[in-house]
């Protein structure tokens, strides 16, 4: 199959691809041995994730205080972690 890029660097999929890969909307784009490799990415919902984290028993103070955690950067000799 053959695809034109535009002087807008798009490209239109066509239509046997994409009944391939279904109703992806995004996908991860690679190089591989001078190939462009297009893989279906399906983005899960807020709701899926908050779900997961549920199930996991993970809270919002865990996410909160992961975050602060990360925010913090690496131990410095001034700053070690107690």
């Amino acid at each position: 199959m053959l695809a034109k890029r535009t002087s807008k660097n798009q490209l239109t999929l066509p239509k046997a691809v994409v009944t391939a890969v279904g109703d992806a909307e995004y996908f991860e784009v690679e190089v591989e041995g001078g190939r462009v490799v297009l893989t279906p990415v399906r983005l899960q919902r807020a709701d899926a994730v908050r779900a997961k984290l549920d199930a996991l028993g993970i809270t919002e103070g865990d996410v909160a205080d992961a975050v602060e955690w990360a925010r913090r950067g690496p131990p410095t000799p001034e700053r070690s972690e107690a």
